[in-house]
């Protein structure tokens, strides 16, 4: 997955579509934002692991469901 800023997408991913190695897979936009939510929580818990955030009870979590 590759984030690209606009207008620069089109000339890299005619390079890569040229490399017969490389998948090209676009993604939906529901994927993309389940991709997304995921890589935060990853970052989230990363943090928690490093002490530089504090994890929160899984019942308070619930509560707010």
């Amino acid at each position: 997955m590759l984030e690209i800023k606009d207008g620069k997408g089109g000339a890299l991913l005619e390079v890569l579509r040229d490399l017969p190695y490389v998948k090209i897979k676009t993604l939906t936009s529901h994927k993309a934002k389940v991709l997304k939510n995921l890589k935060n929580a990853v970052d989230e818990l990363n943090l928690v692991l490093a002490g530089k955030m504090e994890a929160r009870d899984a019942d308070e979590i619930l509560d707010e469901l």
